[in-house]
């Protein structure tokens, strides 16, 4: 008897299953898509937000003035949302992992974060991530 219960509840959860994944099943793409450029919609929201930071921060470090700076952070927020843009919307997404790559390249000579592990880790994590979209 309890052989006949499970096997009716393993069914009923083999149902459940079923009809979440047929509801689900066209927003699932959309929504895995918005949790790999989640990353890159944060940074380059907060390059919006943080413009001076962001600018005072490369004038100082690199010592290139303020146009170039800004210039930087620009071609960043572009470069960063404008891929994720492309991405979500399923338009060039290979150019668009590329522009994102470049932008991780970008940084990490910007930043001069090069040998920060948890910035090693992170990005390693974005390359896979990349090489799944296409």
């Amino acid at each position: 008897r309890t052989d006949d219960h499970s096997l009716s509840e393993n069914e009923s959860l083999i149902m459940i299953s079923k009809l979440f994944l047929r509801v689900t099943k066209h927003y699932l793409p959309h929504v895995a898509r918005l949790c790999l450029v989640s990353t890159f919609l944060e940074d380059g929201v907060r390059m919006w937000l943080q413009w001076a930071e962001q600018s005072e921060y490369i004038d100082s470090t690199w010592n290139c003035g303020r146009f170039l700076a800004n210039i930087f952070v620009l071609l960043n927020l572009l470069g960063q949302l404008g891929g994720c843009v492309l991405i979500l919307s399923r338009n060039f997404v290979q150019n668009a992992c590329f522009a994102l790559f470049g932008i991780i390249a970008l940084q990490t000579l910007a930043y001069s974060i090069l040998w920060d592990l948890k910035f090693l880790m992170s990005t390693s994590c974005s390359w896979g991530v990349e090489s799944s979209w296409s």
